[in-house]
């Protein structure tokens, strides 16, 4: 059995409950108050270490304190951190060229660079509505921000609810063909979706789905949006996800792994798509600044050089395995690709899972009641899975 970590100091609690007095309380009371990091690890400001399973909810691609992103943060910091969208740099033409690349756009492809994956899905509904089209089609139990456009998109009504009224012209479809044939119409402007759902507990599209709404979209003039955000940046063992089944979207929107720590998001268009938004149509003050499109540079550059999508899909099947091998009668299956997988539990005990787990010193996060989502660093290899499962079956063995 792995040992318990320590317990909390008497500082590390008081700055918990400093957090607590001051942030809104549309956050909880964190569970840890971290220090720094390296590589798979972090410690908190006890000195406690935890291997992080989790790398910021898919976005800390390189782990933590990787040289490739520190020096790419530090030299830009002392020569430029922004500047207005009136000029670009070449951190910005580098960083559009390069996502351009990597999702296949092609010689039409434009990205307009964001803050953040909530506002590259912001900037989707806007170019949705510039076909002139009224509606938009997305699924339920999809997640796709909590600003008020991308809230109308996500398809949980505990969210939206307390928001309402939301964006109208917003349908939220079941996962299946018949329900989106059914709803296709000339008066589609756009379908969105997420190739996995992570924030559902990682739950992929059901075979052939994919392929399904490309071909309808195409049908019916319509745009098909893939939301990447948290599949992107080779986190499935393919760039993105929808790669996978050679499917070709008419916008991606990317955020998460692609800055490995540092804000950014992107538009990507290609083909028509490309051409809806004209001069002064959206845009942002930080989007597109040096800084944060050097970092996705580095981030993206050191993906390629070190064949970290490739150690994604390489890993995920070391890591579904060794958990399905795992003596537990709570496991009952492992879904996703690459390194986003969920492990679905056999009862609703996930956060008592989460909660064992950081007591022995791992970082994982429960998306539902009887869903473990694990996204760890792409820098992953035999010793993290081995102290993974270790500690993975002794939070099992503690939840039952």
């Amino acid at each position: 059995m792995s040992p318990l970590l320590p317990d909390a100091t008497p500082e590390s609690d008081a700055l918990r409950e400093r957090f607590a007095r001051v942030a809104m309380r549309s956050a909880p009371v964190p569970q840890a108050v971290f220090a720094r990091g390296e590589g798979a690890y972090v410690w908190d400001v006890d000195g406690r270490r935890f291997l992080d399973f989790l790398a910021g909810i898919a976005v800390n691609a390189l782990g933590h304190a990787h040289p490739a992103l520190v020096r790419a943060v530090a030299d830009q910091a002392a020569r430029l951190i922004h500047v207005s969208n009136y000029v670009t740099t070449p951190q910005g033409v580098d960083f559009a060229e390069r996502v351009v690349r990597l999702t296949g756009a092609g010689p039409t492809g434009r990205v307009y660079p964001a803050n953040s994956g909530a506002e590259a899905i912001e900037a989707a509904v806007k170019l949705a509505r510039r076909t002139g089209r009224p509606r938009i089609l997305a699924f339920e139990n999809g997640f796709h921000g909590r600003t008020m456009g991308a809230l109308a998109v996500t398809g949980k009504p505990a969210l939206r609810e307390p928001f309402e009224p939301m964006l109208p012209g917003v349908d939220h479809l079941p996962t299946d063909r018949a329900a989106l044939e059914e709803a296709m119409g000339d008066d589609v402007a756009a379908v969105l979706l997420e190739p996995i759902k992570g924030e559902a507990g990682v739950v992929p599209l059901p075979d052939g789905f994919l392929t399904a709404a490309r071909e309808l979209t195409r049908q019916h003039g319509a745009l098909l949006i893939a939301d990447e955000i948290q599949t992107g940046a080779g986190r499935t063992g393919d760039w993105f996800a929808v790669q996978h089944e050679g499917v070709t979207p008419d916008a991606w929107v990317l955020a998460k792994g692609i800055g490995g720590g540092v804000p950014v998001g992107a538009l990507v268009t290609t083909g028509a798509a490309s051409d809806l938004f004209t001069l002064g149509q959206h845009g942002s003050t930080f989007g597109g600044n040096p800084l944060a499109t050097g970092a996705a540079s580095a981030v993206l550059a050191e993906i390629e050089r070190a064949d970290l999508v490739g150690n994604a899909r390489r890993r995920g099947v070391e890591l579904r395995e060794a958990i399905l091998g795992l003596d537990s009668p709570l496991v009952t299956e492992v879904r996703g690709r690459g390194l986003l997988l969920g492990v679905g539990l056999a009862a609703e005990v996930a956060p008592r899972v989460v909660d064992e787990a950081m007591r022995r010193g791992l970082i994982v996060n429960a998306p539902n009641a009887t869903t473990i989502r694990l996204a760890p660093p792409l820098i992953i290899g035999d010793a993290e899975i081995a102290e993974f499962i270790t500690l993975f079956a002794d939070s099992l063995k503690a939840a039952a």
